[in-house]
């Protein structure tokens, strides 16, 4: 028999089950609740209790054997006061699917009226091979075996019926598979098996406050970067330093003396090098894991307000409106010259795939460039503000976002796929920084002027 054997343990103290087999796959006559009394077929009747019904299989209500008392301590019977924790999964009659044997109620109402007589027409799924197949079907699919009776043909769009056997009682709402043989059953009237959904908290206060003396208030600078080695880089008027995340240990990595002023860090993709932007309009390799300069390039006339690192090419964009490309392997500072904004460029990010190039500028212009152009590929006028804030979204090619100042206050969303804008969102402040979540679908915006605010938003609904 295919049916997995339940261990004594296992057994209610007011139920027993008895299996009797005399061949390899008999039929199941009757399958009794617990007020019935047991079946047994006519021909099988003997006076002497040795010899007991064939193929049956019999629930009927009787007090523990002396094997279960042994293994069941008197104190551990339920009482209707105390709470089943669960610990035992015994099956339930009253939940049980016994319906895949085909044994309908009234079927077994005729046989407990007359209990030692069957009747003179055998039905074709009372032989052995109807038995054997349903079994068969109801332990591994209807692939197995022939379907069961009353299912529908394959093609006909229904549902297969549910192959669960047992079911059982718990008062866990969360589902155990585990201990469960046949799976839960999303039927099953007051008990809850999908994943309880906690709600997300978002903390209002910072785990960590940093002393930042000397940090200058500019919107149109970006002092702090952040590394892939979870160390945070600061410029602090003429100093660079930086704070390891994992060891809280803060660093001064260099001092650029009372000449010249950090206006700009940037932190390459991988490994540990750094770049700094000064007031002077030179850039500044760093090799943080020795604290050594590597190397100094210079091609601007103003201060570098903003870097981006693409592999080995490092973009940097000044206040004389004009972006280079510098790649470090090179011996010259710059390899190309980007010309097009109008005034400072205060924004600048690489695409995730490295081939778009987004600049916002002081002239309320956000321009996409490729790394072969030296002219913007995309224009975007719609801002009546510096855009500063960009963000290029790592779950979608060619979305990008971008953010305006205190006259224009919106974040918007652009195709650069399609050339077309997606959406945009008033905020009420000013927009200095955009970050897209690597791994939801979310973007946090940070503010200025005049709610000063750290939002998270859904997107694309845009809510908080």
């Amino acid at each position: 028999l295919l049916l997995s054997p339940i261990h004594p343990h296992f057994l209610s103290p007011r139920v027993s089950i008895s299996i009797n087999i005399q061949s390899p796959f008999p039929p199941i006559s009757s399958i009794m609740d617990e007020d019935l009394p047991v079946t047994r077929p006519a021909s099988d009747v003997e006076p002497s209790p040795s010899k007991m019904a064939r193929h049956s299989l019999s629930f009927e209500p009787t007090t523990p054997s002396r094997h279960i008392d042994r293994l069941i301590n008197s104190n551990h019977h339920s009482s209707p006061s105390r709470t089943i924790l669960g610990d035992r999964f015994i099956p339930s009659r009253t939940f049980s699917n016994f319906s895949l044997f085909n044994v309908s109620s009234s079927a077994s109402s005729s046989s407990s009226s007359s209990p030692n007589s069957l009747s003179s027409g055998t039905k074709p799924e009372d032989s052995p091979n109807a038995y054997t197949t349903l079994l068969r079907a109801a332990l591994f699919g209807p692939e197995a075996g022939s379907p069961f009776p009353g299912t529908p043909p394959k093609g006909s769009g229904s549902l297969p019926p549910n192959r669960n056997i047992f079911r059982f009682k718990t008062e866990t709402k969360r589902p155990m598979p585990s201990l469960m043989p046949f799976g839960p059953d999303d039927s099953l009237p007051g008990v809850s098996y999908s994943p309880v959904k906690s709600l997300r908290k978002v903390p209002r206060s910072p785990y960590k406050v940093l002393d930042a003396p000397a940090l200058q208030d500019d919107f149109y600078l970006n002092l702090v970067d952040w590394s892939s080695h979870n160390v945070l880089a600061v410029g602090l008027a003429n100093c660079v330093y930086l704070w390891n995340a994992c060891t809280s240990k803060v660093t001064k990595l260099c001092d650029l003396g009372i000449d010249d002023i950090v206006c700009s860090v940037g932190w390459a993709q991988r490994g540990t090098h750094l770049a700094v932007g000064t007031n002077l309009g030179k850039v500044q390799i760093w090799d943080t894991s020795r604290s050594k300069s590597i190397r100094t390039m210079e091609g601007h006339r103003l201060r570098v307000g903003a870097l981006a690192w693409s592999s080995s090419v490092l973009s940097s964009g000044s206040r004389d409106k004009n972006i280079l490309q510098r790649d470090i392997r090179a011996q010259d500072d710059y390899i190309s010259k980007l010309s097009g904004h109008k005034s400072e460029v205060c924004g600048l990010k690489w695409s995730y795939d490295n081939r778009e190039l987004a600049s916002g500028g002081n002239d309320n212009r956000l321009f996409v460039w490729n790394q072969q152009s030296t002219q913007p590929l995309l224009r975007y006028c719609e801002h009546t503000a510096a855009v500063k804030a960009i963000a290029w979204s790592p779950h979608a090619h060619g979305l990008i976002a971008s953010g305006g100042g205190t006259a224009d206050r919106c974040i918007r969303f652009w195709n650069t796929t399609t050339n077309s804008q997606l959406g945009c969102l008033d905020t009420g402040s000013q927009v200095c920084n955009l970050v897209w979540s690597k791994t939801v679908n979310e973007l946090v915006s940070t503010h200025g002027y005049s709610q000063n605010q750290i939002v998270v938003w859904r997107y694309p609904s845009m809510s908080k």
